[in-house]
């Protein structure tokens, strides 16, 4: 166990307002606590702080004052484990076996004890791949479970867990909570979630930021939460309504090349991917796909779901022209050829540029850019869309809550606004094909609603928009449709033939609403 002490903790990025600030902190040692906010509150920073990261990543003259003890001694590197936000900025190994282990060996463990903690670690974050998976195949649950499987491992006096179970499905993310709370037995724990209701009843304590990065609320849970269910608080908490998603203005969502009104816009048809550890040491093959069917209409949004690692992320890259199918095809509908070209692969950067928005699952990946404004207004500019271009790219950063960021570098976003990011980006050069890869994980209410309504208005301007989620809350608002997916698998429709595909099956029962979209 560990106990927590910080004092007047401000931290400040170049050009940016302060992202905590002025911060006082007290968790005595073995004491659960559950850390909320809004989005971009500095929840993530504050846990990198008593890891004793900041001073690599703000490295600035007095971006980072004040006080961060762990255990009594100064927050460094090695005293607490720490779970990323984005668990891909913690893969170290080929392996996930080498993965987990990465910790216990620099501790310099005994080899037999060492892959006794990864077997142990592993079980406990639910995460079954196996020890030889390549680390390369992860989807991005597997990978969030196997980076909580690497904390587990070192079996730290300070747990610290950003957003542990946002990419996995609800029974698999009430698992893994409960097989944490075991693993950390009597180790001091910090958890930030932006789902209230699975954490509130089993910590001791809820403390809250608010948008300013200063504490508003700390104490037991169900104080905390019945004051913050009297305000318009930000928050998820249990029993408040789910927000309707906002209507956002048609102008920053319609796409440039329109079609027909409930057209197929793009078709996948018996769609295979194969993937293969190349270099040194080849591993064997993963199939990741296996004879996917579905369909794209425009104004309409498809929900694609499944559990953890069935294979949503790989079928959105494959719709976006990212990654050729090893076997079937992608066509897209005559109107969105380009040089004759219906096959997305094929066509160049500024062809896909014109014609997808990909809004990507690790939010990092699509930024080009040294700031927010330069970042959403990128593919406009390179695209020539000129000054109208750049007024549709910053009218969605401001739509998007991100306009008093613009000037920031987007690594130093948090996790919800690289998303909210991604978003903007993606829609800013007016798209025909919008796919969207977890796009609500990181988000509170507000901004939940914000991003939930720019897909939905994209679809009702004319889009045609795929959504691979674990949000039941997200599909439920907006989709029309459903793809759902097991181990790579299509999942029957429901009332079908167990051997039958489902392709775009609906997502709920009203018929006047799927008409268009039914295929």
């Amino acid at each position: 166990m560990a106990a927590v002490r910080v004092r007047g903790l401000t931290v400040a990025p170049a050009g940016s307002r302060p992202v905590l600030r002025d911060l006082d902190l007290d968790v005595p040692a073995g004491e659960r606590v559950l850390l909320v906010g809004p989005s971009g509150s500095g929840k993530s920073t504050l846990l990198r702080a008593l890891a004793g990261l900041l001073d690599a990543e703000h490295d600035d003259d007095g971006a980072v004052t004040g006080e961060v003890l762990v255990g009594g001694r100064p927050a460094g590197p090695g005293a607490a484990g720490l779970l990323l936000q984005d668990p891909l900025d913690a893969v170290v190994a080929a392996t996930a076996g080498r993965d987990t282990a990465f910790g216990p060996e620099n501790a310099v463990l005994d080899r037999p004890e060492i892959w006794e903690r990864v077997a142990r670690a592993q079980a406990a974050a639910s995460f079954r791949p196996g020890r030889e998976r390549d680390t390369a195949t992860l989807s991005g649950g597997e990978l969030q479970r196997l980076g909580l499987a690497g904390a587990l491992a070192l079996r730290p006096g300070l747990l610290l867990l950003d957003e542990p179970t946002s990419m996995l499905d609800a029974p698999t993310a009430l698992a893994v909570r409960d097989a944490v709370l075991a693993a950390a037995g009597d180790s001091t724990l910090v958890v930030v979630d932006h789902d209230v209701a699975a954490w509130a009843h089993v910590v001791d304590r809820v403390l809250v930021l608010g948008a300013d990065g200063a504490v508003v609320d700390d104490g037991p849970p169900a104080a905390v939460l019945a004051r913050a269910a009297t305000s318009t608080s930000e928050l998820w908490i249990p029993g408040a309504p789910v927000p309707d998603p906002l209507d956002v203005p048609s102008e920053l969502v319609t796409p440039a090349l329109r079609l027909p009104g409930g057209d197929v816009a793009l078709h996948g048809r018996g769609l295979r991917v194969v993937r293969r550890r190349r270099g040194l040491r080849p591993g064997p093959a993963t199939t990741v796909l296996d004879g996917v069917d579905a369909e794209l209409r425009t104004g309409a949004v498809t929900a694609l779901t499944g559990t953890s690692g069935a294979g949503k992320s790989t079928l959105v890259a494959v719709l976006a022209g990212l990654l050729r199918p090893t076997a079937g095809d992608v066509l897209a509908a005559p109107g969105l050829a380009a040089r004759g070209r219906r096959e997305p692969w094929r066509w160049s950067s500024a062809e896909l540029a014109t014609r997808v928005g990909w809004i990507p699952q690790h939010p990092e990946h699509g930024v080009v850019r040294p700031s927010v404004r330069e970042e959403v207004r990128a593919t406009g500019r390179a695209l020539g869309l000129g000054a109208a271009g750049d007024r549709r790219a910053d009218d969605l950063l401001d739509l998007l809550g991100l306009a008093h960021r613009a000037d920031v570098d987007p690594h130093l976003l948090s996790g919800g606004e690289q998303r909210r990011l991604g978003v903007a980006s993606a829609l800013a050069a007016g798209p025909s094909l919008v796919l969207a890869d977890e796009p609500s994980v990181g988000q509170d209410r507000a901004t939940w609603a914000v991003v939930a309504g720019v897909l939905r208005s994209a679809a009702r301007a004319g889009a045609a928009v795929a959504v691979a989620t674990h949000d039941a809350r997200l599909v439920a608002a907006c989709a029309d449709a459903e793809v759902a997916l097991a181990g790579g698998r299509l999942l029957p429709a429901a009332g079908a033939p167990a051997a039958g595909p489902a392709v775009g099956t609906p997502a709920d029962d009203t018929p006047a609403r799927l008409a268009a979209v039914r295929p």
